[in-house]
């Protein structure tokens, strides 16, 4: 049996693989799975003025928010929490969740996928979802490959 062992990493602010995770979100992966043996994806989401990812499940992913600048409303199941700085979202796998930035300002989270791996889902997503007419189809599909469904827009404010 071959057992591997995770390296250190020390990484500064802004540095790490940065992605883009979807319409005016930026991701910057501190660590991937590939870092941890697949254990988790640990990454910091720069969240445009309004901005948040449609409703959607994750099959297999946990993940967890932690609120760092912004204030956010957040759907987890069919209940609605509003989180602002400091403010903490476990969202489990199979419960369809979504958030968005209520402000007028850029917002950033920390995320935490477990297991990891999660890198490679945003490496597609981001040249997609930024062009000019992003196809809803191919996005769902990217969903599916990386055991995920799309469900449905993005939250609204009200």
């Amino acid at each position: 049996m071959k057992v591997t062992t995770s390296q250190a990493k020390v990484l500064a602010r802004g540095e790490g693989l940065r992605l883009e995770s979807g319409p005016g979100r930026d991701g910057i992966f501190k660590v991937r799975g590939e870092d941890t043996g697949g254990a988790f994806d640990y990454f910091v989401v720069e969240v445009a003025p309004h901005g948040g990812p449609p409703l959607h499940v994750h099959h297999k992913q946990e993940e967890t928010i932690h609120i760092l600048k912004g204030q956010y409303k957040i759907r987890i199941g069919d209940e609605i929490f509003y989180g602002q700085e400091g403010g903490f979202a476990y969202l489990p796998s199979r419960v369809p969740h979504a958030f968005l930035n209520l402000t007028d300002e850029p917002g950033e989270i920390v995320v935490v996928y477990t297991p990891g791996g999660g890198h490679r889902f945003y490496e597609e997503l981001g040249p997609i979802s930024r062009g000019a007419h992003p196809d809803r189809q191919v996005i769902g599909a990217l969903f599916e490959k990386y055991d995920m469904a799309l469900l449905g827009p993005p939250l609204s404010p009200d």
